[in-house]
């Protein structure tokens, strides 16, 4: 019964990851609220850490909250299905270093693919957001499995039933 029902969460897990993968992938290639219906002319980029992300914050009444609020924590909310869903899945994620890793290397090649195909810049603060993100994410998982593990009967309460 018990198996079952980890069979049951292991397919809603991937379900839920690919539906965020696509949702995920259209919004950073093909959503025009996010202006990627239009092309650039040139590949752009940004590699000075932390030079968008003090920008949006010093001119973010000028930009408007909305900017500000997609930007700085829309790059870090986008990211933490990812960090969550992935460890839950995966084994070999369960361990912090290897999913922070992962989700830097993901959103590298989000941004590369972005400024390669023109429909978007390289910045490296997206990477760093992203990757705070994915760490949340992971925080979120750890958290989770924690509670999971202390609200589950001992293997010695388990013998006496």
């Amino acid at each position: 019964m018990k198996e079952n029902n980890n069979r049951k969460y292991k397919k809603l897990g991937w379900l839920l990851l690919i539906t965020y993968m696509i949702i995920l992938f259209y919004l950073l290639f093909f959503s025009e609220a996010f202006n990627r219906d239009l092309l650039l002319d040139n590949y752009q980029y940004n590699l000075e850490p932390f030079k968008e992300i003090r920008l949006f914050f010093d001119y973010r009444e000028q930009l408007g909250m909305k900017s500000f609020l997609i930007n700085i924590f829309g790059n870090i909310l986008a990211f933490a299905p990812f960090g969550f869903l992935l460890p839950h899945l995966l084994k070999r994620y369960h361990r912090f270093f290897p999913m922070v890793f992962l989700s830097m290397f993901f959103s590298l090649a989000i941004e590369l693919t972005q400024m390669l195909t023109k429909v978007g810049r390289f910045d490296v603060d997206d990477i760093i957001l992203n990757t705070l993100g994915g760490i949340l994410g992971y925080m979120i998982y750890a958290i989770c499995r924690g509670i999971n593990y202390l609200l589950q009967p001992k293997k010695k309460d388990r013998k006496q039933k």
